[in-house]
């Protein structure tokens, strides 16, 4: 096995990202960032030669490029699918032997939202390549920074919680360090060419969720009222404008669940998962 030194993180300046470049550091490695805010354009990053100059040096690549929903010229299709697609053929071009991909849970054949779609593509392009990769695919990621668990707690904040199904939908939340110390084992691993979901030990429903960031924050849990899913739909094809996250594609997925099989992340981390109860 090739012996990891540089590191090319690409997207370095989002929650994810920003997480991983003091581990990455501390255990050793030299990082490379590419970010959008640091002056790199992925809308010009759409071939391998285009990225061929930034793998000078580089023993693995990490692509943490991710939006939540599109404006302006950050489109899901260019950011999540393209982009990197042209990142991996280029690794393959430039000897860069080892790729890990974070896309998300639920980015499968069974997605049908274009986040999903396309973060599958990419990750369907990759395992087609003679490279040593990694799909990683995380679940809700909570943890310092995390802008989703600020808005949680904002809503869990409210007297009274209207959720869509009263929010009965599981999700499985996985904590920050678990995700990092996924990336962190996948650079040394001699087991490659994995797909691994990144979940907490436990599914739960979405309101159950809540109410553990009410009681972190010593509040009560609020009255949950049901709001029919049709309903907040169309609510969130209004409020979305303002609230990103409510976007109706984000309702549609949580409806849909969020949850996996714990079990092989545990074996591959060699140890038991982060607890939900610590939310931090």
């Amino acid at each position: 096995m090739r012996e990891i030194h540089k590191i090319l993180l690409a997207g370095a300046t989002g929650f994810i990202g920003r997480a991983l470049i003091s581990p990455l550091r501390e255990a050793g490695y030299e990082v490379r960032p590419l970010a959008r805010s640091l002056g790199h354009d992925f809308n010009r990053l759409q071939s391998a030669a285009d990225w061929i100059p930034y793998l000078r040096g580089i023993d693995a690549v990490i692509n943490a490029v991710g939006i939540i929903r599109e404006h302006g010229q950050q489109r899901f299709d260019t950011l999540h699918h393209r982009a990197p697609a042209a990142l991996f053929d280029a690794c393959v071009q430039a000897g860069t032997p080892r790729v890990v991909q974070l896309s998300a849970l639920g980015a499968d054949a069974q997605g049908f939202t274009p986040y999903q779609l396309s973060k599958w593509a990419a990750d369907e392009h990759l395992r087609s390549l003679p490279l040593a990769w990694f799909v990683l695919r995380p679940s809700l990621v909570y943890g310092e920074g995390s802008r989703s668990l600020r808005f949680f707690r904002l809503l869990a904040r409210l007297p009274v919680l209207p959720l869509p199904g009263g929010g009965a939908q599981q999700i499985q939340p996985v904590h920050l360090d678990d995700l990092i110390d996924a990336v962190l084992r996948c650079l040394q691993s001699e087991q490659v060419n994995l797909t691994l979901d990144l979940v907490g030990p436990r599914a739960m429903r979405f309101a159950d969720w809540l109410g553990l960031l009410e009681r972190q924050q010593g509040r009560r849990p609020a009255r949950v009222f049901h709001v029919p899913t049709a309903l907040a739909l169309q609510a969130a094809r209004l409020a979305h404008h303002v609230l990103p996250l409510v976007h109706p594609d984000n309702l549609r997925m949580l409806q849909q669940g969020n949850v996996a099989d714990a079990g092989p992340l545990e074996r591959f981390l060699g140890r038991e998962l982060t607890e939900i109860g610590g939310v931090s």
